[in-house]
């Protein structure tokens, strides 16, 4: 567990950290600063989850960790891009913990916290992508993070969704199946590279099409050209929008990259470091520690209450009540 020493809580409360990304939902309680439970539950990111099921993983997430003794929630999702997004995911936390103080920040703020960074460019490369920034006079600036139907280009549900496409374009040019195609026929257990289409359109959803990546990644490995252009792609751009953003703030970085695949794949790590070290940004730190620790380190630094997306007190009926997408 991670201990931040000298951080304070509304009155010696205990305060809860979230992280909801769009598969899970990570929950940590803070006491005098230490980490003294963690938890996982299913997405509670209404953009990814009806809000049933939102509903249904934070009751989880609530019961593991407890609700009694909390002073505040530090909630990080994708998803809060106005007010309306904050208020409405404000008040579904609101009501597991009825009179805490509840924040709502985007989930990049997590990231740049994490990485132990007042200031600079917080990347997520997971089931979607995103990056934003923060100067030391609070300018930001964000580039990406418009969902799937939108963008997330780089991100884990575009390598699955372009392995789909490298698949089915090779048997249209009536050639076998490479060893990139032959992973994700096989694990996808379909027979043909045809019946993607419809597994693609049907039953699945993003997610399930993000954990597809890691195949990618294992054949770029191994050799496999297409595999390897499809990772060299992705890392392009994730790069362009950092580049985006340390352009828009004028500042160097730090650069701190977080999400599944910014933490645990090196091949990406090498691409994204060479390719932004050329263009003048140095200082590049990929995560070692999962986001929601980031709030310990907010606490710590008495930045929490500052720049939230929709930040405030919630209260028995005062949370608010913007529409969930």
């Amino acid at each position: 567990m991670h201990s931040i020493p000298g951080s304070t809580h509304d009155g010696g409360a205990d305060v809860i950290g979230l992280d909801i990304g769009g598969t899970k939902t990570h929950g940590i309680r803070l006491h005098r600063g230490a980490a003294v439970s963690e938890t996982v539950s299913g997405s509670a990111n209404v953009q990814n989850v009806s809000v049933e099921a939102a509903r249904q993983s934070l009751a989880e997430v609530f019961a593991a960790l407890g609700s009694e003794g909390i002073g505040r929630v530090i909630a990080g999702s994708g998803g809060v891009d106005t007010r309306q997004d904050a208020d409405a995911l404000r008040a579904l936390i609101a009501e597991h913990v009825p009179g805490a103080a509840v924040d709502v920040i985007h989930d990049t703020r997590l990231i740049l916290a994490a990485g132990e960074a007042s200031e600079g460019i917080a990347v997520i490369a997971g089931t979607g992508s995103v990056a934003w920034g923060i100067t030391g006079s609070g300018r930001q600036a964000r580039s990406g993070g418009w969902g799937y139907l939108l963008g997330d280009e780089g991100s884990g549900y575009w390598l699955g969704r372009e392995a789909v496409r490298h698949t089915l374009r090779r048997s249209n040019l009536e050639l076998v199946p490479d060893s990139l195609s032959t992973a994700l026929l096989r694990e996808c257990g379909a027979e043909t590279p045809e019946s993607l289409i419809g597994l693609f359109h049907g039953p699945t959803d993003r997610r399930y099409w993000a954990g597809k990546a890691g195949l990618v990644f294992e054949a770029a490995q191994e050799g496999n050209p297409a595999a390897t252009a499809i990772v060299a792609e992705a890392a392009g751009h994730l790069a362009g929008l950092i580049l985006d953003v340390a352009g828009l703030l004028e500042i160097p970085g730090p650069v701190v990259i977080g999400g599944g695949l910014g933490m645990h794949q090196p091949m990406l790590q090498d691409l994204l470091r060479d390719t932004l070290s050329a263009a003048g940004l140095r200082d590049i730190r990929f995560l070692a520690t999962d986001p929601v620790f980031g709030v310990a380190y907010l606490l710590a630094a008495g930045s929490a209450g500052s720049g939230f997306a929709g930040s405030g007190s919630t209260g028995s009926g005062s949370a608010g009540s913007g529409n969930v997408r």
